[in-house]
C-alpha cells in the first residue's frame, strides 16, 4: 500500500509496477507449496489512493491552492470553514510575513491565515473565542494544528502517514492536506529513502547487500499499557542486487531500487547479489578407504542467477547451499580413494587437470569426472552457476598424519641442506666469474693503455719529423737566399771596382788586399809569387777577392 503522487516509484504491497521487479524468470512469483499462486496475491488496498472526506492531494498550485479546495469541500459539507475571513492591516496586530502562515484556534478548530500582514486582536467580538497560534513556513514537511495535517515531502523524502482508521500509507515526493473530523493523521516518520541506516552485509563474503529501514508505531493496548510494532519496512537495493519477499508459501523477486513494504503480511525473506563471489571453505575431517582423516581447503567460484530457486529450498545464502552439498560430494569421493592416491596431489586447478600420466590421477580424476560434475548439476539445481572449483590444501590427521609430518621434515631439512650447498657453489662460481671478468677488464685496460702509448709516440716522431723537415727546408732557403745575397753583393762590388779609373785609388785597394790576406793567414805567412798561368789567374782573383773585401769594409 503506498502513494506515489510525484513519481514513478513503486510501493510493496501496491499494484506491481515494470519499474519495481526486474523478473529473472518470466514470472517473479513462486510456490512454495503445492499449488501456483497469481500476481494478485501480492496485491492490497492502496489506501493512499482511496476517496477520503476532506483530504486533498497538493498539486501544482502548491500548499494555498490546497487549502483553497479542502476550505470548499468543508463549506460544502456544511462543515466550519478553515480559512479566515480576517483582512490584514498594517500598523498593530500579529505579524504574519510572506512564506508563512498564520494558525489561529477558534474554539478548538483550525483557522488558518494565508495573507501577509498584521492582525489586530480587536473588535473583541472576533477574538473572544479565538487564540493566536503562531506561525508556520509554506515549505515546512509537517504541519499539525487542531485536526488540520499539512504533508509535504521532497525528492527521495518519503513520509510514513497512518490516518484516522489506523491505515498505513507512504507518500513520497509529494504531499497532502487533510483535515480529520473523527480520529487524526500521524505522521510516523519522514525517512531519507537512499540513506537508510542499518546496512545488511552477506556475513561469509563481506559485500553490502543493502539497506533497511523499519518505521515503528506504538499502540495503547491496555489502560497503561502500549506496543511498537514495525509497519513500514524501507529498502535500498544496489545495482545487481535482488530482494526475496514471502507472504505464506508465495515468494516474489524484488530488483534493484528503493522500495517499501508495508503489508503486513509480506515479510523480507533475505537480500541477496547476483555477481561473482569467491571463498575457500573448510572441510570436515572425511575418512579416506583405508580410515585415514583428511581435511581439504576447497576454493569456490559462483555466481547466483535465479534467487528464487534457493529460497524456495530453504537456504538464506549460496555458500550454504554449496557448502552442504560440496561436503557431500567431496566425502564420497574420497571414501573410495585409498591414502597413496591422495598423498601425492595437494591441489586441483587448471595447470594439472589434464594431465593423465600423473601417478596421482586417482584423485584428479575422481575430482575431475564427479566432484566438478556433480558441484555443476547441484548447483544449477539451487540457481547457482559453479564457476570454478579447486582442492587447494589437504591435511592428513592421526599417527599417519604424524609420520608424514616427520618425513616432509626431513625432506625439507635434506632440501634445505641441498639448497644451501647448491647457493655455496653458485656463490663460489659467482666469485671466480667476477675475478675472471676484473682481469678480463684489467686486460682491456692495459692493451688500451699500450694503443694510446704507442699511438702517442708515432705521433711524436711524427710531429718531430715535421719540424725537422720544416727546418731544413727554412734552413735552405736562408742559405739560398744568403749565398745570392754575397754573389749580388760581389757582383755590384766587383762593377764598382771596375768602375775605379783613378791609379791611387785602385793602388790603396790593392794594399788592402795585402793587409786582409796577411791578417787571414797571419804574418808569418810567406806569398810565394809564380810566373805561370794558374799563379796569374790566382793571383787575380785574389787581388779581386782583396778588391771586395776591402770595398765591403
Amino acid at each position: 500500500m503506498g502513494s506515489n503522487f510525484g513519481d514513478n516509484s513503486t510501493v510493496v504491497g501496491d499494484l506491481p509496477t515494470k519499474s519495481s521487479l526486474k523478473d529473472v524468470k518470466p514470472t517473479s512469483y513462486v510456490k512454495a507449496g503445492p499449488s501456483t499462486p497469481i500476481a494478485s496475491d501480492f496485491i492490497t488496498t492502496d489506501y493512499a489512493l482511496e476517496e477520503r472526506p476532506f483530504f486533498i492531494p497538493i498539486g501544482r498550485g502548491g500548499l494555498i491552492a490546497a487549502l483553497e479546495k479542502l476550505d470548499v469541500q468543508l463549506r460544502a459539507a456544511g462543515r466550519p470553514h478553515i480559512l479566515s475571513k480576517k483582512n490584514p492591516t498594517d500598523w498593530i496586530g500579529e505579524e504574519v510575513i510572506p512564506g508563512e502562515l498564520g494558525l489561529i484556534n477558534h474554539g478548538g478548530s483550525p483557522k488558518v491565515l494565508t495573507k501577509p500582514g498584521r492582525y489586530p486582536g480587536f473588535p473583541l467580538r472576533n477574538w473572544w473565542a479565538r487564540s493566536f497560534g503562531g506561525t508556520k513556513g509554506l515549505s515546512d514537511t509537517v504541519i499539525d494544528f487542531h485536526g488540520l495535517t499539512v504533508v509535504q515531502v521532497s525528492q527521495n523524502q518519503a513520509a510514513v502517514v497512518s490516518d484516522p482508521q489506523n491505515h498505513i500509507f507512504v507518500i513520497k515526493n509529494s504531499g497532502f492536506v487533510a483535515y480529520a473530523m473523527e480520529g487524526t493523521y500521524d505522521v510516523l516518520s519522514i525517512v531519507d529513502q537512499t540513506h537508510l541506516p542499518s546496512i545488511i552485509k552477506d556475513k561469509v563474503t563481506g559485500l553490502i547487500l543493502g539497506s533497511t529501514h523499519e518505521v515503528k508505531m506504538n499502540s495503547q493496548v491496555g489502560a497503561n499499557q502500549s506496543q511498537e510494532y514495525v509497519v513500514a519496512t524501507f529498502l535500498n537495493i544496489p545495482a545487481n542486487n535482488c530482494a526475496i519477499l514471502q507472504r505464506g508459501d508465495d515468494l516474489q523477486l524484488l530488483g534493484a531500487g528503493q522500495s517499501v513494504i508495508t503489508n503486513p503480511s509480506v515479510t523480507l525473506r533475505g537480500l541477496y547479489t547476483l555477481g561473482e563471489n569467491q571463498l575457500e571453505m573448510p572441510t570436515k575431517d572425511i575418512f579416506t578407504r583405508d580410515q585415514v582423516p583428511v581435511s581439504l581447503t576447497i576454493y569456490l567460484k559462483w555466481q547466483l542467477t535465479e534467487p528464487l530457486k534457493l529460497a524456495t529450498h530453504g537456504y538464506n545464502t549460496p555458500y550454504d547451499a554449496l557448502r552442504d552439498k560440496t561436503q557431500s560430494i567431496l566425502t564420497q569421493i574420497v571414501a573410495h580413494l585409498d591414502y597413496s592416491s591422495m598423498v601425492k596431489q595437494r591441489s586441483l586447478g587448471p595447470d594439472n587437470m589434464d594431465d593423465g600420466s600423473d601417478p596421482s590421477s586417482a584423485f584428479l580424476d575422481a575430482l575431475r569426472t564427479r566432484a566438478m560434475d556433480d558441484m555443476h548439476q547441484a548447483a544449477l539445481e539451487y540457481g547457482i552457476v559453479l564457476k570454478d572449483l579447486a582442492v587447494i590444501d589437504r591435511q592428513f590427521k592421526g599417527d599417519i598424519a604424524a609420520t608424514m609430518d616427520k618425513l616432509t621434515t626431513r625432506a625439507l631439512q635434506a632440501q634445505v641442506e641441498a639448497a644451501n650447498v647448491d647457493r655455496e657453489n653458485s656463490n663460489k662460481v659467482k666469485q671466480e666469474e667476477g675475478a675472471l671478468s676484473v682481469a678480463r677488464i684489467k686486460a682491456q685496460s692495459a692493451n688500451t693503455q699500450a694503443d694510446a702509448d704507442a699511438y702517442r709516440v708515432i705521433a711524436a716522431a711524427k710531429a718531430q719529423a715535421q719540424r725537422l723537415r720544416i727546418e731544413a727546408e727554412a734552413q735552405a732557403e736562408a742559405t739560398r737566399l744568403a749565398a745570392e745575397a754575397d754573389a749580388e753583393a760581389i757582383r755590384i762590388k766587383a762593377k764598382a771596382d771596375a768602375e775605379v779609373t783613378d791609379q791611387f785609388a785602385r793602388e790603396m785597394e790593392l794594399r788592402r788586399v795585402d793587409v786582409s790576406r796577411i791578417s787571414a793567414y797571419g804574418n808569418k805567412a810567406v806569398f810565394v809569387p809564380s810566373d805561370s798561368a794558374g799563379v796569374q789567374m790566382g793571383n787575380a782573383m785574389a787581388m779581386g777577392m782583396a778588391a771586395s773585401m776591402g770595398a765591403s769594409k
